[in-house]
């Protein structure tokens, strides 16, 4: 095994429970703003809430649990999207000794009545009417289900009025008795095969990440003399959202919800409301990337933006070796060409952000190399970090002035990574979580010894940066016996501009192949930009999209060797989503899902690549691929 452990934690211990900070930050500094909302989500105005404003909705909402009953140890789940009220409840529950119990407001019928049954939650409280019904549809097998409240219905301003005659004294009482090991949360893992297992997070576990993070990073979140600011759209029922939360409040960062994370609506949000720091999901980032280049393409200026592009990615690679001690940094021409990019280019891409990010986050799966150096290039840099459920969020982080793109950094200070010989990634420190709810067998098999196996497979350079390779589970082993990480191949391909999704199949195949999804956006804009017109044009213009998807897998297998490089691939009609059951909540893709769903389209896919006296393209001649029809 390749061992790694580095300094111990300097930062304070923890005392007592999360909510404790809401309560400090209000006695030190009771008129600093700590979160920001809006009356209209499609408003451009943010009213700011003080600290002392936000400790007292936190006691009222206090006061009203404890009347209805919410007592230490108690578990309650909030089934809602990121909002103002998400965190006020959060730190409520927090302060009365409740476990939270995060639900996505996506999840089906039977995946709340799992959470809500194998948690023993005795409240819910959802976001609308649909939450209602959901909820309402389980309710006979929920016997210690006591209580059902509705945000949009008023449901902290009926526990204010609930609680008024409770004293603050009792709150007080309650909070005080809050332990850090005591239990926080119970996050469910996404589920991606079988029943998703509640993870046991302490206070301890979630304040530690927390902390680690503010004490090395927390400066960078906005300039010198200015306090941070961050919006919040990812769903907090990840640990990722959980984590930011946690950062905001205990750091004294503002923080604006967007409850809706898609498109337009969370472009609109960014530039009013202007953030210090940005956080997000790799998709994301590729999914600003791709609306980049597509404007610049509509504005007819696409050759200019990948020139700009490619000049991003040299400066930054030139200024990691300069950090690294491996160059001396950009030229002289490089240089002058990057300012005259910073000045037509670059700082209308950063504009795009709200104009003030200067460093941001990627979280959730490893970050590809190129988009990394792309954003530093053009003066945003991400810094892509590693970790679990079962870690609270925080493993990994780059180290300041010393990042390297396409690792996901080194070890937290307090944490420890082990590589084992067969490449699977473990971690041993004190946000490594308490273990699975009423699975004592699973948590057994997940801690061996104290370290937490993560199921990731990984290497450590001779500096200690962890690689991320893929899942264990992932593997695929074709019929000659070659082992395949596909998450690599599906990471490239993606960069393509029109491809959404990808997903490398192969088990038991004589070969390596790929489903498809096409970005339903750049499709539209790249069928305008062809403008064929004239009889056969859907053949042309299928015959043009199936050359460039084709060019878009040899890129891919241009990274890996031929036994390991996509053969034959399927372009899928509809994308892999949440509600066809093929991605997890936290947008993750459920492969054995998948494979079975589309079990007819991989038959038919290497059938096709059998078929005798078939005539090959040139781009099948070149790469042994079969795209067979695009538009299937």
């Amino acid at each position: 095994m390749r061992d790694l452990a580095l300094a111990p934690p300097a930062v304070s211990p923890l005392t007592g429970g999360l909510a404790d900070s809401v309560f400090e930050t209000a006695d030190r500094e009771p008129t600093r703003p700590v979160l920001a909302r809006r009356a209209d989500p499609a408003s451009a105005v943010w009213e700011e809430v003080t600290a002392i404003e936000l400790r007292d909705q936190v006691v009222d909402t206090a006061k009203g649990l404890i009347a209805a009953g919410i007592a230490p140890g108690h578990r309650v789940a909030i089934m809602a999207r990121t909002r103002y009220e998400w965190t006020v409840l959060c730190y409520a529950l927090w302060a009365v000794g409740a476990e939270v119990v995060p639900i996505y407001p996506t999840s089906s019928r039977d995946q709340v009545e799992w959470i809500l049954r194998d948690s023993g939650c005795v409240a819910v409280v959802v976001e609308d009417e649909q939450g209602v019904m959901t909820v309402g549809s389980v309710c006979a097998s929920l016997p210690a289900l006591g209580h059902v409240w509705q945000l949009d219905s008023g449901a902290l301003e009926e526990l204010a009025a609930r609680g008024q005659d409770v004293p603050i004294t009792t709150v007080d009482s309650m909070r005080r008795i809050v332990l850090p090991d005591s239990t926080a949360v119970i996050a469910y893992t996404s589920g991606t095969t079988g029943h998703a297992m509640g993870c046991a997070l302490s206070h301890r576990n979630l304040a530690v990440t927390c902390d680690t993070l503010l004490a090395g990073w927390g400066h960078t979140a906005a300039p010198r003399g200015e306090q941070g600011s961050v919006l919040a759209f990812l769903p907090f029922s990840h640990v990722y959202g959980l984590m930011i939360q946690g950062l905001c409040v205990r750091g004294g960062l503002l923080m604006g919800h967007q409850a809706d994370p898609g498109g337009e609506a969370l472009s609109a949000a960014l530039r009013s409301f202007r953030p210090t720091y940005f956080y997000a999901v790799p998709s994301v980032f590729e999914k600003i990337y791709k609306n980049f280049l597509r404007t610049a393409q509509q504005g007819g200026h696409g050759g200019l933006f990948e020139r700009a592009a490619q000049t991003a990615r040299d400066f930054a690679a030139a200024l990691e070796r300069q950090r690294l001690g491996r160059g001396r940094g950009p030229g002289f021409d490089l240089r002058l060409q990057h300012a005259l990019y910073e000045r037509t280019v670059y700082r209308r891409l950063r504009a795009a952000l709200g104009g003030r990010v200067q460093r941001a986050t990627s979280g959730g799966s490893p970050l590809s190399r190129d988009l990394s150096l792309f954003y530093e290039g053009i003066g945003i840099y991400v810094h892509d970090g590693y970790g679990l459920t079962e870690t609270a969020g925080g493993v990994t982080m780059q180290p300041l002035g010393r990042e390297k793109s396409g690792t996901v950094g080194q070890a937290l200070p307090g944490m420890e990574i082990r590589v084992a010989e067969d490449g699977e990634i473990l971690v041993r420190g004190p946000s490594v979580f308490q273990g699975y709810v009423g699975d004592e067998a699973a948590t057994r098999a997940a801690l061996r010894g104290g370290w937490l196996a993560t199921g990731d497979l990984g290497r450590l350079d001779s500096e200690g940066y962890l690689t991320i390779t893929g899942r264990k589970k992932d593997i695929i082993i074709t019929s000659s016996g070659k082992s395949v990480a596909p998450a690599a191949l599906e990471q490239r391909l993606r960069m393509h501009p029109l491809i959404h999704q990808a997903v490398v199949v192969g088990d038991n195949r004589p070969c390596v192949g790929a489903l498809i999804t096409l970005d339903p956006e750049f499709l539209a804009h790249w069928r305008a930009a062809l403008a064929l017109q004239g009889e056969m044009r859907e053949a042309r213009e299928e015959n043009a999209l199936r050359e460039e998807v084709a060019r878009a897998v040899a890129a891919a297998n241009s990274a890996v060797s031929p036994s390991e490089s996509i053969r034959v691939f399927r372009v899928l009609p509809e994308p892999f989503d949440v509600s066809n059951g093929l991605l997890t909540p936290s947008m993750k893709l459920r492969r054995d899902e998948i494979v079975r769903h589309c079990a007819g389209e991989i038959d038919a896919m290497y059938a096709s690549r059998r078929r005798p006296g078939r005539p090959s393209t040139p781009e099948e001649a070149a790469y042994g691929d079969d795209p067979d029809s695009v538009f299937r």
